[in-house]
């Protein structure tokens, strides 16, 4: 089941979403960032946004990069929790 990161309230009510998807166990372990049909994939090896989908950092609201980042100790234990075979383990260069 997908784990979805709380985002402040004033971010949700535009349509902003950030989430671990189901079935990505052989992607880099990532959170992906969402609104309308833009996305980002948000690495969680190295934090950085990862191609493709994907934009500048600039596209993402200062908030909801914040609560990221506020959440990151919890995304990376959710990631492992949900993808032991593909663990976070060391940054990717």
């Amino acid at each position: 089941m997908a784990h979805e990161v709380k985002l402040p309230e004033r971010f949700r009510i535009r349509g902003w979403k950030a989430k671990i998807r189901d079935r990505e166990r052989v992607e880099p372990p990532h959170v992906t960032v969402m609104r309308g049909p833009d996305e980002w994939r948000i690495g969680l090896r190295n934090c950085r946004v990862l191609e493709p989908p994907g934009g500048a950092w600039n596209d993402i609201p200062r908030g909801v990069i914040d609560a990221l980042g506020l959440a990151c100790p919890d995304l990376r234990a959710k990631w492992d929790e949900m993808y032991p075979e593909n663990p976070i383990g060391v940054p990717d260069e």
